[in-house]
């Protein structure tokens, strides 16, 4: 579950800003939960192999994700 969490955390940090990662750290709590059933439903194949592989699952099966994690990748510029 740690993982899980640790991983939907890593949406809401673009992977272009060390700074704002730095200052967000994860997400907040509305992000995270925008997303947590798209990573259960999508990519739980992925959960347990990092951060960017789920960010890269959830892209990859973007025309299948709800709109509202769609649009919190769109919010941090993935």
């Amino acid at each position: 579950m740690r993982k899980f969490l640790l991983a939907v955390a890593v949406l809401s940090i673009p992977l272009s800003s060390s700074a704002f990662a730095q200052q967000q750290g994860r997400g907040t709590p509305d992000e995270q939960k925008a997303c947590t059933r798209d990573v259960q439903r999508h990519c739980r194949s992925v959960i347990d192999q990092g951060d960017f592989t789920i960010l890269a699952c959830l892209q990859q099966n973007r025309s299948k994700i709800s709109a509202a994690c769609d649009q919190v990748l769109k919010t941090h510029g993935q």
